[in-house]
């Protein structure tokens, strides 16, 4: 039996699968948590990676092994490979003003155009221009940049030399300074952040191209980001759209052909097969659930009865779930609303019902950004924490307009890392 492994290395954890290369079978795993913040010394991921490989039994018998992680973020190195600064994480949003500036100085069409995604706080290009502004001596020591996957997939080769840095189309198309169509850099976006286009940037490798490994008894895969991992480990194909519900909503579909969003709604990715992931996120997700059933002091299998008790509309009752702001469509400051109350209608059981019915309505405008693009959606594969919901899987169908799949919970990031690792044999 020959054995891969799978990484799952995502804001909160470091999750470990070895599975069989021919079956998928799994065989072991292991985990281990990551420190909470939204900036974290990327040596804290590296400590976890190796606990948790320890707790799954070792790599001493492991063929290949891959690495999925959570997107954009930024870890800068100096000329020694050493770490400058605390990694900024995706959800750090100190570079709110430098992402805005960034638009301003370009415009939407031409960052559409440029890397398929107008930029947000989240993308390393908008985290390069604070840093590059906030802390200029630190901008001054960066000789590479490299997204947690990459930083992590470059310490398990072990050279220490920074141009054996290595990434994928998944993880560089969010950088904000990457072209998913003509698969190159856009230096010119990278000197319009930093200051500066002379730092080493991740080879980009093909989506079944091994890691350079001199002779070393374990292979590796060129790794993906979290969703495009997902996207793989759940086996979706063009025309097939995942609908992840967790703290966040994300609606990724896998397309043959690219998007170039221009209100910035739509992030057109490139996913891990050589295809296309437009994506679209909503800040609200398994929280309004959570929220709702709080209030009715119910757990979630109450609030789920009373959902289902209810009838379709909730008799009229109409929330909309802005209890975080909300990225689809772009409201940040938006709050949530409870509106058309009566006697009649101003139930228990309404509101459950108006709280998944809510979300779901959310979830359906971030598809419509998508459709908008000319993406197909044949099916929505629902999974994520708030998949577990029987009242959401239920009326997701009726809500987003096309047949729901919800599959087995499993460790979809690590098995389509492990699925990656297994075609490099």
């Amino acid at each position: 039996m020959t054995l891969v492994v799978g990484v799952d290395s995502s804001t909160q954890s470091c999750k470990v699968v070895v599975r069989d290369a021919e079956t998928e079978a799994l065989v072991r795993s292991g985990t281990a948590a990551h420190p909470d913040g939204t900036e974290v010394d990327p040596e804290a991921w590296w400590q976890a990676l190796q606990q948790a490989i320890a707790q799954a039994g070792g790599l001493d018998d492991v063929a290949a092994l891959s690495v999925g992680g959570q997107q954009h973020g930024l870890v800068a190195l100096d000329a020694d490979g050493r770490v400058i600064r605390d990694a900024l994480l995706w959800n750090d949003t100190r570079s709110a003003a430098a992402a805005a500036a960034l638009v301003d100085e370009l415009g939407v069409e031409a960052w559409a155009q440029a890397t398929g995604s107008v930029p947000v706080a989240s993308f390393t290009v908008t985290k390069l221009r604070w840093l590059a502004e906030h802390e200029p001596e630190h901008a001054k020591q960066v000789a590479a940049v490299a997204l947690p996957h990459d930083w992590l997939s470059w310490r398990l080769r072990g050279t220490g030399d920074l141009d054996d840095l290595t990434t994928d189309r998944s993880e560089a198309s969010g950088t904000g300074y990457f072209d998913p169509v003509a698969n190159e850099y856009r230096r010119d976006l990278l000197g319009q952040a930093l200051g500066r286009d002379d730092v080493v940037l991740p080879r980009v490798l093909g989506p079944a191209e091994p890691v350079e490994a001199h002779d070393a008894p374990l292979l590796l895969g060129p790794g993906a980001g979290d969703n495009a991992a997902a996207a793989l480990g759940l086996g979706l194909q063009p025309g097939d759209v995942m609908l992840s519900v967790g703290t966040s909503g994300v609606v990724a579909a896998v397309s043959e052909t690219p998007t170039h969003d221009p209100t910035g709604l739509v992030a057109g990715f490139a996913d891990a097969t050589g295809h296309y992931l437009p994506l679209a996120a909503t800040l609200n997700g398994s929280r309004v659930l959570d929220s709702a059933a709080r209030l009715l002091g119910v757990d979630h299998g109450g609030l789920d009865a009373l959902a289902l008790a209810a009838g379709a509309g909730a008799g009229g009752l109409a929330y909309t779930p802005y209890l975080e702001g909300e990225r689809t469509p772009n409201l940040p400051d938006a709050t949530g609303t409870l509106a058309q109350m009566t006697l009649a209608n101003l139930t228990r059981e309404n509101f459950a019902r108006a709280a998944v019915e809510g979300l779901l309505t959310l979830l359906a405008g971030a598809l419509d950004a998508i459709r908008t693009q000319g993406v197909e959606a044949r099916q929505v594969t629902l999974v994520g924490g708030g998949a577990r919901s029987r009242a959401l899987r239920e009326l997701a169908p009726q809500i987003l307009g096309v047949p729901v799949h919800t599959p087995p919970f499993a460790e979809y990031v690590a098995l389509g890392a492990a699925r990656q690792a297994a075609r490099l044999i």
